[in-house]
């Protein structure tokens, strides 16, 4: 079923302090979107923003774990404050939700706690919030389309064709929600063998520009398949806080200048930190 473009184009009331809202979305799970929003969020507050990372994937927040923030939000009245690590304000269902007990929630639930992410945390002022959304175009995907106006969305893609199939779904529900597709990024694009060099395509090569030119959207980038991003991400030190994660610097940059060419249409802008 087609979303509800209807409804998707009702008023739709910004965050307060919050100037650009991006979206970082795939159409499977298993292509590393949490590590490019995690990523993508640190070479931002890098670039010298202000930053936070909404982690809406409720069902399997990573978030707590690849920033290594493991305590528990408190309220100052009605308002949740968020936790800070690295430079960034961050939520997640993952504090709420400690351990492994799983959420068995329905799509009113979901719409719910998005809202309470999106309204009742005290984000402050943020040039960015980045929110890392489940895989798939479902209910929470939906619920943040339809109530908060996206500058635009990152999509995240493998350069396999069993990924590429469902990223396409994925930039096809933005368009048809009028999201902006600030571009597509491909993830685990070749590995480098550490005792030869030579490069080695693991899931192919070249799929995710191509799709991009295909469909008309900007191709952030190509990111490698490399050991140093995982064990980043399991110890809670995201390979972009060192010298390492300029292929994500690289991305960012990017991101930075297309939402800053969408904001010029829809209204103010924020300054490139160059």
């Amino acid at each position: 079923m087609a979303p509800n473009t209807a409804q998707a184009e009702q008023p739709k009331v910004p965050i307060a302090g919050v100037q650009n809202l991006i979206a970082v979305g795939s159409g499977k799970g298993g292509v590393g979107k949490t590590t490019v929003s995690v990523n993508l969020a640190v070479a931002l507050s890098r670039l010298g923003h202000k930053v936070g990372l909404l982690d809406a994937d409720v069902y399997g927040p990573n978030v707590p774990l690849m920033m290594g923030v493991r305590a528990q939000p408190h309220a100052i009245g009605e308002r949740i404050q968020p936790l800070e690590k690295n430079g960034l304000r961050i939520m997640s269902m993952g504090f709420l939700n400690p351990g492994d007990k799983p959420l068995v929630w329905r799509g009113p639930m979901l719409h719910s706690v998005i809202q309470q992410f999106l309204r009742g945390v005290d984000w402050g002022e943020l040039d960015y919030l980045i929110v890392d959304l489940p895989p798939g175009t479902g209910d929470v995907q939906l619920s943040l389309i339809q109530t908060a106006p996206l500058t635009g969305a990152v999509v995240v893609t493998t350069p396999s064709e069993v990924s590429l199939e469902d990223a396409r779904k994925a930039i096809h529900m933005f368009q048809q929600v009028r999201v902006p597709i600030l571009g597509l990024v491909e993830n685990m694009s070749y590995l480098e063998c550490p005792h030869c060099h030579d490069r080695v395509d693991v899931f192919s090569h070249g799929g995710g520009r191509k799709t991009a030119e295909t469909m008309n959207v900007p191709f952030l980038g190509e990111l490698p398949l490399d050991p140093a991003v995982r064990i980043g991400g399991d110890t809670g030190q995201p390979i972009t806080l060192g010298d390492a994660g300029a292929p994500f610097v690289a991305i960012a940059r990017e991101v930075q200048r297309r939402a800053a060419e969408e904001s010029v249409k829809k209204g103010p802008s924020i300054q490139i930190e160059e």
